[in-house]
């Protein structure tokens, strides 16, 4: 970085409905394309953003942070309540940019995060949600949560995840991660309850979280037994694990730096 740039992160949560993914793709509409273009018209030059973590199509965020350089002169004059109103002025409508931080010079929102916190949300109701429908994945049969539990103590700590990735994402590529953990919680929302997982790890491989939910809701359907998880994991092996969870339950919820 030259000297006498700094370094600014900004703190957003967004609908992943509209969205292609977070990382910017030719002709797609994407979160990472919308910030980059808003950021560019205010600052009158291409910008290009670090995130915390690439999100995939359809999936949510509360929390995602993105990192840019800049200059004094460019930020001179500029409040952070009016570059946030102006950044939201000019991204689509479902990204709300929350706030606007100085840190650090070089700071990156990737690789100076310390830990990732992902929430994914579960209506397990026989009738549908109405609410929170397009924030939840509906499963009808009950769910013994328990089983889930003992399933997931077979996925904390550091493991070979293979199992729990996109199979073509892994090739040639250490599959290795840290989880911190992964906990069950009820909350409400409009009157609706909601169970949801929470997962807290160093960093994940694409498409793991829903991997890690789409297994343990087979062993809370009975389809499975706890210990299958386990076998999933040493297999190393996509096919050995559960189908991944639909992408609008997961909510990428917390970043730690």
């Amino acid at each position: 970085m030259d000297d006498g740039q700094l370094t600014y992160s900004l703190t957003m949560a967004y609908n992943g409905a509209p969205f292609s993914g977070f990382a910017r793709q030719p002709g797609q509409l994407t979160v990472q394309g919308e910030v980059e273009a808003a950021l560019s018209t205010l600052l009158r030059r291409p910008v290009e953003v670090t995130c915390a973590g690439r999100t995939d199509t359809g999936v949510h965020a509360r929390a995602q942070v993105v990192s840019f350089d800049v200059t004094p002169h460019e930020m001179a004059g500029r409040s952070p309540d009016n570059f946030l109103r102006s950044m939201n002025a000019l991204t689509h409508d479902g990204i709300s940019v929350r706030s606007l931080d100085e840190r650090p010079a070089g700071f990156s929102a990737r690789f100076d995060a310390k830990m990732r916190e992902y929430r994914y949300f579960i209506f397990n109701r026989p009738y549908p949600p109405l609410f929170t429908d397009a924030f939840s994945w509906h499963v009808k049969k009950p769910l013994d949560v328990d089983a889930m539990r003992e399933g997931a103590t077979h996925l904390i700590g550091e493991h070979d995840f293979k199992s729990f990735c996109m199979a073509a994402s892994a090739e040639g590529r250490r599959t290795f991660r840290y989880v911190d953990e992964i906990s069950f919680h009820e909350c409400c929302e409009f009157d609706e309850r909601l169970a949801y997982v929470k997962v807290r790890g160093n960093a994940f491989l694409h498409s793991m979280v829903r991997a890690i939910v789409g297994t343990l809701v087979n062993v809370g359907k009975g389809t499975k037994g706890p210990d299958w998880v386990r076998e999933a994991l040493a297999a190393r092996d996509r096919s050995a694990a559960g189908e991944n969870a639909p992408a609008n339950g997961l909510v990428l919820w917390d970043v730690e730096y």
